[in-house]
């Protein structure tokens, strides 16, 4: 992806914001990574669990009529895990160390969630990063060829056809 190393860049730069981060990751709501900071947690495996628990909670701010979905916080019992909307098709999960000003956190994540937005946003409208596909070529239609009714004759009951003079 494009975009790849510029969401990194803000996952780097989000940690640095924010030492009590253990670690970062950006993901599609598919559960792909694209892009990740964690140590000592597989990426894939975030992912995948982050798209489990997003999809939980769009079916609950649904059911609840809460509107659409912007963010998760799950603690345990080591600190805490937060998910945020990151657009209609990303989402950034952060890691945090139990200490972590949550309110921090959650400003934080926010703006870095609207920035990968931005990001993916732009990687998606530039075009010309993209590998150019030659234009598909098309035959051209052909006339098709409609049977007329006149006035006062009626349709061939059976072909649907008018009548031939």
């Amino acid at each position: 992806m494009a975009a790849e190393a510029e969401v990194l860049d803000e996952l780097h730069r989000l940690r640095a914001r924010l030492p009590q981060l253990t670690g970062a990751l950006a993901a599609s709501v598919d559960g792909l990574v694209l892009a990740q900071d964690t140590r000592g947690v597989e990426p894939e495996g975030l992912a995948a669990l982050t798209a489990a628990a997003q999809s939980v909670a769009l079916r609950l701010v649904d059911a609840t009529g809460q509107g659409a979905f912007r963010e998760l916080l799950v603690r345990g019992a080591g600190g805490y895990v937060a998910t945020y909307a990151a657009g209609p098709s990303a989402v950034l999960t952060l890691l945090a160390e139990g200490r972590v000003n949550v309110g921090r956190l959650h400003l934080e994540g926010r703006r870095s969630g609207q920035r990968i937005c931005e990001l993916l946003g732009a990687a998606v409208q530039q075009p010309d990063r993209a590998p150019k596909q030659p234009p598909a070529t098309t035959a051209p239609a052909l006339p098709v060829r409609t049977p007329s009714v006149r006035p006062g004759r009626p349709p061939h009951p059976a072909t649907g056809e008018a009548p031939s003079t």
